[in-house]
């Protein structure tokens, strides 16, 4: 009570300060009951900051689940594209040997035709008459 030192010096008289006493212990009275209420919202605010945190606490995880489920997604959208660009070039490879080697024997069919048509021209049978016609044929 540092407020008596200070009023000590005022002059007051005795019923005077009798009342303020009064009021100093009704004050005092007043304000352990605020403590008390303060103390109990403070409980209760304490309470409240630690339900706020776990809530807290439980929406982070939530957003690292669901961010981990989402990179996931995306992982296997691309092992899933990457297989669908495999399985494409592979079939387009594929395709295109196939399409070689049926040029391949087209071409040879006409050179076999050629062949026997340029030997049957020149009326030449024998060794030395597909000499003469490979040659020929070389050139073409």
């Amino acid at each position: 009570m540092s407020h008596m030192k200070k009023f000590q010096g005022i002059p007051m008289s005795k019923s005077m300060r009798d009342l303020c006493k009064e009021e100093d212990y009704a004050f005092l009275g007043m304000s352990e009951k605020m403590t008390n209420v303060a103390a109990e919202r403070a409980g209760d605010s304490l309470d409240d900051w630690r339900d706020k945190k776990e809530e807290r606490v439980r929406r982070r995880l939530e957003r690292e689940q669901l961010e981990k489920e989402r990179l996931q997604q995306i992982e296997e959208s691309k092992k899933e594209k990457e297989q669908q660009w495999r399985t494409r070039a592979e079939k387009m490879t594929s395709s295109q040997e196939k399409a070689l080697q049926d040029r391949l024997a087209r071409l040879r069919r006409f050179r076999e035709f050629q062949r026997k048509v340029l030997i049957e021209e020149s009326g030449m049978e024998g060794g030395g008459a597909s000499l003469a016609v490979n040659q020929l044929l070389t050139r073409m």
